[in-house]
């Protein structure tokens, strides 16, 4: 992580997505959903079952992946005029995706769930994992600990983000949070701490410490697991620069 101004712009970079029909009929999203259950899909796999079809140019699992890109770039739901910015993306498509995102919020607020340690912080951020560029996301807590929001702060490029500690504590304080968490993914899959990464965990922890509220912990995440700065005791004074640089 770094705090030169190097963000990569949305939609510069694509992946080539396969087409639906290209796989094996047991390989694709809907019939996964069915065999295995919601949680064995990726974000942008269960988007594309939402989304059905793709668009002129863009076949389904493309169109999902831009989808996703501009919703980790929002504060919360777009709206149906922000998602038409996308090249192609109609009015229908654009409103089904907001009437669905709205109605899980409504159902599904993320307030009763509590965070008793950072598996917690982990099941609710590691959606995340298959992102090609780092996201620096925020949990907001109350007292109790249970969660009010979790948020993409920044997106970075492939191997790193950009953060500052304004920008991660503006919508916590917004949120009257008591406590916060921060998490951010590493593409590479690697999950030993970098210099940059300590750096920002002891800025953020004495900055939170200032503003009063309860820095619990910072994890690194991969798809297959996690590193826990708090459950290696590593939030102590003077903790996150014992480790070193690899």
């Amino acid at each position: 992580m770094t705090d030169k101004h190097e963000y990569r712009q949305y939609g510069e970079v694509r992946e080539n997505a396969p087409r639906p029909e290209g796989l094996p009929v047991e390989n694709r999203p809907r019939e996964r959903l069915f065999r295995e259950g919601r949680q064995a899909l990726s974000d942008r796999e269960l988007l594309s079952i939402l989304l059905n079809t793709g668009i002129r140019g863009k076949n389904v699992f493309s169109l999902a992946g831009e989808i996703l890109e501009k919703l980790d770039r929002c504060k919360g739901i777009p709206s149906v005029k922000d998602l038409m910015g996308i090249g192609g993306l109609g009015q229908t498509k654009a409103c089904a995706i907001v009437a669905m995102l709205e109605f899980g919020r409504r159902r599904f607020e993320q307030g009763e769930i509590k965070v008793q340690g950072p598996e917690d912080i982990y099941a609710l951020v590691r959606h995340y994992a298959d992102r090609k560029q780092e996201r620096f996301i925020s949990v907001s807590l109350n007292g109790a600990h249970e969660v009010l929001a979790v948020r993409v702060v920044t997106v970075g490029l492939v191997n790193r983000t950009i953060v500052h500690p304004r920008e991660v504590f503006s919508d916590p304080l917004q949120d009257r949070a008591s406590a916060i968490s921060v998490a951010h993914n590493h593409p590479s899959g690697r999950l030993k701490p970098s210099g940059e990464d300590n750096d920002i965990t002891w800025r953020l922890k004495k900055a939170a410490d200032i503003l009063g509220l309860n820095f619990l912990d910072h994890i690194i995440f991969s798809g297959d697991g996690y590193f826990s700065y708090s459950q290696e005791g590593l939030l102590k004074s003077g903790g996150a620069s014992l480790i070193e640089d690899p």
